[in-house]
């Protein structure tokens, strides 16, 4: 039983030293290329990694997919099109400003104006109120005599 666990063991820890399914011997002039262009497309599994930086099967199936259109001749921009058309803007790192994307770019402007706008109106709120807010009257000098005969009674009685 334990050779069984053993063999079972060893084949599933197979895989630990496979072999990446890049290529082994790259043409350096394709690989830099693809470098440029890898960096500028988005993984769409892990989504906040480029394909360059990213390990999951879809990104290196990217890659491999890009290597293949440049080995073809095609251009960068015709590559980043085939994708675009592919997957959408997502796929590119850098999204361009368009009606579809305008609101991404947009938006952290309004958020942070509109948390201004918040906190000025705030803090005029605050103001306001603390304006409004009249100081107790001082007492007349009657009941302020008053208020002194408690007080030294009080000591009186503590002394007492």
């Amino acid at each position: 039983m334990k050779k069984v666990l053993a063999t079972l063991f060893l084949a599933a820890s197979a895989g630990a030293w496979a072999q990446s399914t890049e290529i082994a011997n790259p043409d350096p002039k394709v690989e830099a290329r693809l470098k440029v262009i890898a960096h500028e497309l988005r993984c769409l599994v892990c989504q906040n990694q480029t394909i360059a930086d990213s390990d999951a099967p879809l990104a290196v199936d990217l890659r491999q997919q890009t290597r293949k259109m440049i080995a073809e001749g095609r251009s960068d921009d015709e590559i980043r099109s085939y994708m675009v058309e592919r997957y959408g803007d997502f796929v590119l790192y850098k999204p361009p400003f368009n009606a579809a994307t305008a609101f991404l770019w947009v938006a952290p402007g309004l958020l942070i104006v509109g948390g201004l706008a918040g906190l000025a109106l705030m803090i005029r709120r605050r103001r306001d109120a603390m304006a409004a807010a009249a100081p107790a009257p001082a007492p007349d000098p009657a009941r302020r005599k008053e208020i002194e005969a408690l007080l030294a009674g009080d000591e009186d009685a503590k002394r007492g």
